[in-house]
């Protein structure tokens, strides 16, 4: 988040592992700053991140975020407790100042705070520069070695002025110039992707989806038709997609062929349950599948449409959680037999959007909602059966068609339909029934790293429930989920 926070300020950021060396890090030139992230852990914790303390006095600007924050000041002499009192959610921050790091954001501001352990000393020569009623040094700063730490997450949207902080550090203390733009990244992926792939031929799982188009659309660009668009019917689909797909796809200049697959799958996932189990099983269907071609057509690379959220939540570093396995990361096998090329593996799903556009694709392809590469079979609890398939595909199509005439559509990152595996009782035709209750889940979204329901009004939710109960026979009951990302995931497997 914090990476893309600055690059839509125009400057480029990555991500790099935090035990990374300081000779190896500062080795590169490029470099105008560093930040050292949040994170769950303490600083006193046996195994908790670490990094290169020589990278303090490198002379490059540093800012400490959470527990980079408590991290500097640990390291540089000063004293992290953990407190009577954990600070989490919004926050009222005291400024003392508007030095530097601070500049613009007025004397005080509500800031998201996600801690326990607390800076209650700091080393010599840096300054408190903000307060909460809990944390009397929720900012520092060490002027001279241009050293700054902030307790609280500027990276998430709901601190106010956050983006303000990172202004002032990218550009007032790093001296950055803006110089990420689509255009620079779509010429620089086009060039990557020829030299990677060569005169070699590739296969691309084309879903229709906004990150599989624009990776075909730049490897088609990078490779001509040595490239092989290859949609996977996998019975999973939503409304209509393989009729979409054949009439957006055939009119491209791509080698595409529509594979069916919906018995396969549906024996594969016979009986299982678990939501990594489903994830595993599609991840390898699909790489069989799309090696099955690539032998025909004696291709040696695979190119998926992998952004940088998937990884991350596949548990890209040693130090990130694993939330859950992408289909098209951690849903991989291991023994893959074809060689990988994921052109947008460090762009987030708003950069590619964006891209999207620069590339001339249709607003058909550039607004279309997310759609998991697992399919349905992420929104159905349980066992996945052809009934229940046919239920969830039906709801979620309601639930779009009835959100697409009104004023919130624009906003809404998914919308979508989740079916349980309970029943429950219910009054139909003034009888008794007792069928499934389906879960509407609505949210909006940034980049995917967080999301918060949409405040749809009742009304519509009252229509979406009054037509889901009449027009699918197995469902009588329709819930709201408010729930934000975080605590859930968008998706409920």
């Amino acid at each position: 988040m914090i990476s893309r926070r600055i690059r839509d300020l125009g400057v480029y950021a990555e991500v790099r592992p935090s035990d990374i060396s300081a000779h190896l890090l500062l080795a590169d030139k490029s470099i105008k700053g560093i930040i050292l992230s949040g994170g769950a852990r303490s600083v006193y914790e046996k195994n908790a991140p670490k990094f290169d303390q020589e990278i303090l006095y490198s002379n490059i600007p540093i800012l400490g975020i959470c527990y980079g924050h408590q991290l500097i000041a640990h390291s540089m002499g000063g004293k992290v407790i953990s407190g009577k009192f954990g600070e989490y959610g919004l926050i009222k921050l005291d400024l003392k100042s508007e030095d530097r790091i601070l500049v613009g954001m007025g004397k005080s501001k509500n800031v998201w705070m996600n801690h326990r352990d607390l800076v209650v000393r700091l080393p010599k020569l840096f300054v408190s520069i903000a307060s909460t009623r809990y944390s009397k040094i929720a900012a520092f700063a060490n002027f001279k070695q241009k050293i700054f730490g902030v307790q609280f997450h500027p990276e998430v949207t709901h601190t106010e002025g956050g983006d303000q902080i990172f202004k002032n550090f990218v550009f007032s203390i790093c001296q950055c110039q803006k110089s990420w733009t689509s255009t620079l990244v779509v010429e620089n992926l086009i060039k990557e992707t020829r030299e990677i792939i060569g005169t070699k031929k590739a296969i691309i799982g084309l879903s229709g989806g906004v990150d599989s188009s624009v990776t075909a659309e730049l490897v088609g660009r990078a490779i001509g038709k040595k490239l092989i668009a290859v949609y996977v019917d996998t019975g999973l689909m939503r409304e209509g997609e393989t009729k979409f797909i054949e009439k957006i796809f055939q009119k491209k200049n791509l080698n595409l062929k529509i594979i069916k697959a919906k018995k396969q799958f549906f024996k594969a996932l016979k009986g299982v349950t678990s939501p990594e189990r489903k994830r595993k099983i599609i991840g390898k269907l699909f790489a069989d599948i799309f090696y099955s071609v690539a032998k025909k057509e004696h291709a040696v690379f695979l190119v998926q449409g992998t952004i940088y959220s998937d990884r991350i939540e596949s548990g890209l570093t040693k130090h990130s959680s694993k939330i859950k396995s992408h289909h098209n990361v951690g849903g991989l096998p291991k023994n893959l037999k074809m060689k990988l090329c994921e052109p947008l593996k460090n762009l987030y799903k708003d950069e590619v959007r964006k891209i999207a556009s620069e590339l001339g694709l249709s607003k058909e392809i550039t607004t279309r909602q997310v759609f998991p590469g697992p399919g349905l079979a992420i929104r159905i609890i349980g066992e996945i059966t052809p009934e229940r398939v046919k239920i969830v595909r039906q709801a979620s199509n309601i639930i779009e068609e009835e959100l697409r005439e009104t004023e919130y559509w624009k906003n809404i990152w998914m919308s979508f339909a989740v079916l349980l595996p309970i029943k429950s009782v219910g009054i139909q035709g003034d009888e008794r029934s007792y069928k499934y209750p389906i879960v509407l889940r609505i949210i909006e979204s940034r980049d995917a790293m967080t999301a918060n329901f949409s405040k749809i009004d009742f009304s519509i939710l009252e229509k979406i429930s009054a037509r889901i109960t009449n027009e699918v026979d197995e469902v009588n009951r329709v819930v709201y989920d408010i729930t934000n990302k975080p605590p859930a995931t968008m998706e409920w497997e």
